[in-house]
């Protein structure tokens, strides 16, 4: 029941909330007039937000962004001994700088280290937390330049990057977080920069807590979608999730921006239920996904299970089976990564649910602005199939989709597959499988769950292995950077691509793509997609395991 309660008030509350906020996030984007702030910053940075750029400068626009900020972080992380605030923290190891520098801005959030015990302030607040903002603005810039593309009429450009990457953060992101901080705070969980309480870990270890501003990074951490926790326990630590409520609020900030920018993408087409349907495609999966990773966790095989009454190993009592289920579910299906349990302790199948969340590419509802603009990628691909079945030239919403769009589109899907399933054949390859805590199927999933999560970019762990490695730190941070900026530029060229034709009118022959046949369309082609793709890895993780 605490599991129906959870889940239907969440669904309410983003319902409530999808047409308010997307018409508000809608005007943010499209918002002609700049405040005195923004354009202080525009004068700072030498942009001038009147220009606007064609796909291949908004590209090379959030290269250069991004390359600036890993390369500022990089340093941050390797000189913050030497920084205010440092709390006499040494210098962080190169290959975990250059892991974390890759994580936070690829907005991952992957952790190889313990934050209260590797970490300054300094570091926490001017490097990671000012990544979780701007690394979750570009995601939203992405997918709002896609829908200019879809939008346009034999236009040549795709906004301003920097134009909307300021905006996004300033109006949207950082308010919000504030009233969250407030919320956070009311609900119990710390707010402070100066613990220096020894306390007992959950691992029964002593570490000496430097605190931190818990709440404001909680904030941060849920509504830009990100993983990566100030304390190694993440949000099954107290300070950083102490009750029901907390958890509640997490789950929908985490929600709150991915399921409305479907009522964005409607808004700039001109026909909102274009954008009602991509959101149905979103809900069918989501509410799928956390159905059976619940039944999963409370049904869970085995005789301590069972005589338990659900599989309790590794949940966290204050938020239970359900909750935890719940949690574990919605920050995969999202690109958070934040988790308040031990994905490693789950039953095989319930284990399994993550991944398949991670590798449906993580479109329901997704990242923030990463699930819609992957999203649309498979609905183009849906289009080309249901092309192909009646023999016409596949159009969606009055774009022709030929040969260059459908090979971006499947270059984009290809992307992480080869990343995951490459990486994971490398590192058993090479013997880092040996990290793992576990053998046969068990220690493939661990494996197959951390170059998932990174290629991803989840940055959600299955534990059980060990990853600060420099073999690791590596491999891990080519896959976040390739999984991140690889797909973007495949989406900018589409969006370039679409941008530049004339919508054709609609003719009896035109695929209705705002009715639950196109709906149902798009989740079977997701879900064919994946199971062709990772089959064959998960036969030989969980399920092997599950069989057992």
């Amino acid at each position: 029941m605490s599991g129906w309660i959870l889940v239907l008030s969440l669904v309410v509350a983003l319902t409530a909330v999808h047409r308010p906020f997307g018409d508000y996030l809608y005007r943010v984007v499209v918002h002609e007039r700049h405040s005195v702030v923004e354009r202080g910053i525009y004068r700072a940075v030498g942009v001038d937000p009147a220009a606007e750029q064609t796909w291949g400068v908004y590209a090379r626009s959030v290269l250069a962004f991004s390359a600036v900020s890993v390369l500022f972080l990089y340093l941050l992380l390797r000189l913050q001994d030497r920084l205010w605030l440092s709390l006499g923290m040494d210098p962080v190891k190169d290959h975990i700088a250059w892991n974390t520098a890759v994580s936070f801005v690829t907005n991952t959030n992957w952790q190889a280290y313990a934050g209260e015990s590797t970490m300054g302030h300094l570091v926490q607040m001017a490097g990671l937390s000012v990544q979780n903002f701007v690394s979750a603005s570009v995601g939203i810039a992405v997918a709002v330049a896609l829908l200019r593309g879809f939008a346009a009429r034999k236009a040549t450009t795709l906004g301003n990057f920097w134009v909307d990457l300021t905006r996004i953060t300033l109006r949207v992101l950082l308010p919000i977080c504030v009233v969250a901080t407030l919320l956070f705070m009311i609900a119990g969980m710390v707010q402070n920069l100066s613990g220096g309480t020894d306390v007992t870990t959950l691992t029964g270890g002593t570490q000496h807590l430097t605190g931190g501003p818990v709440a404001s990074q909680e904030a941060i951490k849920e509504l830009g979608t990100n993983g990566g926790g100030f304390y190694n326990a993440n949000s099954a630590h107290p300070f950083e999730n102490p009750n029901v409520w907390t958890n509640w609020l997490e789950l929908f900030l985490i929600l709150v921006i991915p399921f409305s920018l479907p009522r964005v993408f409607g808004r700039m087409i001109g026909q909102t239920r274009q954008g009602y349907a991509i959101v149905a495609v979103m809900a069918v999966l989501a509410i799928a996904s956390v159905a059976l990773t619940v039944g999963f966790e409370m049904h869970g095989a085995g005789t301590v299970p069972q005589a338990a009454g659900a599989a309790m190993e590794g949940k966290e009592s204050r938020f239970g089976v359900s909750g935890s289920a719940v949690y574990a579910a919605v920050t995969t299906l999202t690109s958070t990564g934040a988790v308040n349990s031990s994905h490693d302790s789950y039953t095989s199948l319930g284990g399994m649910m993550p991944m398949i969340d991670m590798m449906l590419g993580e479109v329901a509802p997704g990242g923030v602005g990463s699930g819609l603009y992957g999203l649309l990628v498979l609905a183009v691909i849906t289009v080309f199939v249901a092309g192909l079945m009646v023999g016409r030239t596949p159009e969606y919403l009055g774009k022709k989709i030929g040969a260059r769009e459908i090979k971006l589109a499947s270059l984009y899907f290809l992307v992480t597959p080869a990343l995951v399933l490459a990486g994971t054949a490398a590192a058993f390859a090479t013997g880092n499988n040996a990290t793992a805590l576990n053998a046969g199927p068990h220690g493939l999933s661990e494996v197959l769950y951390a170059f998932t999560s990174a290629a991803n970019n989840n940055g959600s762990a299955f534990a059980g292995i060990t990853v600060s490695t420099g073999w690791w730190d590596t491999a891990l941070g080519l896959c976040m950077l390739l999984g991140r900026f690889l797909p973007l530029i495949l989406v900018l060229a589409l969006a370039g691509a679409l941008a530049g034709q004339q919508p054709v009118p609609e003719s009896e022959g035109t695929l209705p793509t705002h009715q639950p046949l196109f709906v149902g369309m798009v989740v079977g082609v997701t879900v064919v997609l994946v199971a062709l793709t990772f089959l064959p890895a998960l036969a030989l993780g969980p399920i092997a395991e599950g069989l057992s």
